[in-house]
């Protein structure tokens, strides 16, 4: 089978590098590329950014430096607001005239149209990011217990919050690949907000969900890798129903 790379973005205060443990679960011909935004991980010392069309530009930019080592065919994933950058990403790189993804894998993510961007606004300070932090879950205890490493979370959290809170939707003409969705049963995401999705393609969608809150994707790892395994190897197909 030809090889395939799925390039993955994190979600908001994380490292894309969270990805990694993925290599173990997925199929050989599968490889995992974390594209890592400035301010964490390997770009650590790089400045944080703080406005999502910056961001979304700086991560097209790496994607295709990766590309030039990686040329064969190749999926976006992206976790909450990974997910909404990976969307932008395929927008950004049909703009450039680049090769897409076959298809976008977005998780835990409300469609670009129904963004709601008003509670972020609220979320500033110490105290507030770190209730943020808990009230979702995903985040070790250890985090907490460590005053540098809490502070440098906090720190990438709230300026990608700041990137969330500045999104704007504008028009975009939907793309012409596959969209999978991902969601948590108890993720607060509304399921009209994940259905949206629908009108960003026009290859048609589908939505799976899983068991756990906003972080499922680690509470319920092997049964979203399996998923996303079968997407990889699947034919477009039409958006599944709510759960019963």
């Amino acid at each position: 089978m030809a090889p395939l790379q799925l390039f993955c973005l994190p979600y908001a205060g994380a490292s894309a590098t969270a990805y990694l443990r993925w290599r173990r679960l997925l199929p050989a011909h599968v490889g995992v590329v974390p594209l890592e935004p400035p301010g964490r991980g390997a770009r650590l010392d790089e400045p944080l950014l703080r406005d999502f069309e910056a961001l979304a530009a700086e991560m097209a930019n790496v994607l295709c430096r990766q590309r030039e080592r990686h040329a064969g065919p190749y999926v976006l994933f992206g976790h909450s607001m990974g997910g909404l950058l990976a969307w932008r990403l395929c927008h950004l790189l049909r703009e450039r005239g680049h090769a897409l993804p076959q298809r976008l894998v977005v998780s835990g993510c409300a469609a670009p149209t129904r963004r709601d961007s008003g509670r972020l606004a609220a979320l500033r300070g110490d105290a507030a990011l770190s209730a943020d932090l808990r009230k979702h879950g995903g985040t070790p205890e250890a985090v907490f217990a460590d005053a540098e490493l809490l502070r440098l979370t906090l720190d990438v959290l709230d300026a990608d919050y700041r990137v969330c809170e500045s999104f704007r939707c504008g028009d975009a003409p939907a793309l012409p690949l596959p969209v999978h969705v991902f969601a948590g049963l108890d993720d607060p995401i509304a399921p009209a907000d994940l259905h949206a999705w629908a009108i960003e393609t026009r290859a048609g969608h589908t939505l799976d969900w899983f068991p756990g809150g906003h972080f499922f994707l680690h509470d319920s790892q092997a049964e979203v890798v399996g998923r996303l395994i079968a997407c990889l190897n699947a034919a477009p197909a039409s958006a599944t129903l709510l759960p019963a």
